[in-house]
């Protein structure tokens, strides 16, 4: 895992960034994997939110998250609920 740059993290913390992936009831399926991608590629900073009913607890959540950034090549910068950012260097 590669170290993240504090103004990157600072960027991760900011409220003004927007939600522009959610994971819905169907779950991590390709399309959310290459939407998720495609954004990184562009953007390098991507925030996303599961919706409430997906998921049961924090260990879901983790779990979730661990494995859409194994998936995308990407980093967690940021967690807290069911929110979470990614970047990719």
């Amino acid at each position: 895992m590669s170290s993240v740059p504090n103004h990157i993290k600072k960027m991760a913390n900011d409220r003004e960034l927007v939600v522009s992936v959610r994971v819905g009831r169907n779950g991590l399926t390709d399309a959310i994997f290459n939407e998720l991608t495609d954004q990184l590629n562009k953007r390098k900073l991507v925030k996303i939110k599961a919706n409430k009913g997906i998921l049961e607890g924090s260990s879901d959540r983790t779990s979730l998250f661990s494995e859409i950034a194994e998936k995308t090549e990407s980093v967690l910068v940021f967690q807290r609920g069911n929110v979470a950012v990614f970047w990719k260097s």
